[in-house]
């Protein structure tokens, strides 16, 4: 089955996964801000298949929030909204786009040290509860 997606579809998978990069870098800013994006941009971009080669350009000229709650307000819903439509046209697409993001946030979520904190273990669980929502 192919996939066929608008340029509107491609903004949203873009913004639902650089999103999510986004919100476990938020999320991170107690440690390491940039290394947390920087490991969620390498899973990103080393995606496979059609959702790789959508994910591999970051979103341009979109807008996050300005806060954590703002960056989720527009983020999770984007998740959400990407599983629908990729559910529709290919289950086999919306489980690599899922998987994509999944070792995205595990790879942001990647301590230097011991354990994920508290606030990035909640904000990957809502992000898994916002791909699974659809």
């Amino acid at each position: 089955m192919s996939v066929t997606l608008t340029d509107q579809d491609k903004l949203t998978l873009r913004t639902a996964a650089w999103g999510a990069v986004s919100l476990m870098s938020a999320a991170g800013a107690a440690g390491s801000a940039h290394k947390v994006a920087t490991e969620g941009s390498i899973a990103l971009t080393s995606a496979t298949g059609p959702v790789g080669h959508v994910l591999a350009k970051a979103p341009k000229g979109v807008k996050y929030g300005k806060t954590v709650a703002d960056l989720a307000d527009q983020v999770l819903p984007a998740l959400t909204a990407a599983m629908s439509l990729l559910k529709k046209q290919s289950p086999a697409e919306a489980d690599n786009f899922r998987s994509t993001v999944i070792v995205a946030v595990a790879a942001a979520s990647r301590p230097q040290q011991g354990e994920p904190s508290p606030t990035m273990t909640e904000m990957a669980r809502k992000i898994t509860e916002a791909l699974d929502a659809a």
